[in-house]
């Protein structure tokens, strides 16, 4: 089966994750509910770019997320908040590894029981993601995006599962 590969990306309502590549050709896997799309763009490229065609900056969301609720570090990102996409980095998104998992699509999270610092997302659609990184802080991401939403949007959906 070939690849497509696409040179830009547009993120949406539909848009599960971003994932880094390691490859020569393209940079980025975005996930999406029912499509899989490998891109020539990194995630924080398509973040950046996504913010902007939602109305601001990734920096002045990064800033108004700090001031609104205190994060410091994997500050979540209100995409499009009038749209519900908000996103949260696993890692620093100064880092290569940093995947980006948008808030609304997910089911549950539970630890991976093979490896103690991997963590399985599953969500709405049931397709899972291996992420490096402990449940424990991936649930505080989660609990930091809701509380994002909620300081955005004065609307609280039902949060993921755990367990």
């Amino acid at each position: 089966m070939t690849k497509t590969i696409l040179h830009t990306y547009e993120i949406n309502k539909d848009t599960i994750s971003l994932s880094p590549a390691n490859h020569m050709d393209y940079d980025t896997i975005v996930q999406e509910r029912n499509q899989k799309y490998y891109v020539k763009k990194t995630p924080i490229q398509l973040i950046e770019q996504a913010c902007l065609e939602g109305g601001a900056t990734y920096d002045g969301r990064r800033v108004a997320v700090t001031y609104q609720t205190g994060a410091q570090s994997k500050v979540p990102i209100p995409i499009h908040p009038l749209e519900q996409i908000f996103a949260f980095p696993t890692h620093s998104p100064k880092l290569q590894e940093c995947s980006w998992i948008f808030y609304h699509h997910i089911k549950a999270i539970k630890p991976n029981p093979k490896a103690p610092n991997q963590t399985i997302i599953t969500f709405r659609n049931y397709k899972e993601i291996t992420v490096d990184v402990s449940y424990n802080a991936l649930e505080r991401q989660i609990h930091r995006t809701a509380y994002c939403i909620v300081r955005f949007t004065n609307r609280y959906d039902e949060p993921p599962m755990f367990g």
